[in-house]
């Protein structure tokens, strides 16, 4: 008899915690993670959107290959250099210095795969 009055307490104790969904894990914002552990679209939301999404200050739009023609044909290499480095209104790795050149990179490379997708694939 003393192990059926358990019974109710071992029913609650299996229940607890599961509401009939599985767990959701959320991966951390942008906001949350250093500049080293961004993703190329975080990075480059971060430091680039903010210019090349609306094409402030003559900065070509991402997505917009008409912005984008008439750029040298070594267009990859320059860009990459200029994100670098800055060029004209561009600041210097989207305006913060210390931004590793891997992650300024990873940002120009989502950059392009957004405006040239059939030229980006992964293979």
């Amino acid at each position: 008899m003393k192990h059926l009055s358990l019974l109710p307490l071992l029913l609650v104790a299996a229940s607890c915690g599961q509401s009939g969904q599985e767990a959701v894990i959320e991966e951390p914002t942008a906001a949350a993670l250093s500049d080293a552990e961004l993703s190329p679209a975080q990075a480059y939301d971060r430091y680039c959107a903010g210019c090349h999404d609306q094409g402030k200050n003559g900065a070509p739009r991402t997505g917009d290959r008409a912005a984008w023609a008439g750029r040298s044909w070594l267009w990859e290499a320059v860009l990459f250099e200029h994100a670098k480095s800055g060029y004209l209104d561009m600041p210097a790795k989207g305006g913060n210095e210390s931004l590793a050149d891997a992650t300024v990179s990873r940002a120009a490379e989502y950059m392009l795969t957004l405006t040239y997708p059939e030229a980006h694939r992964s293979n």
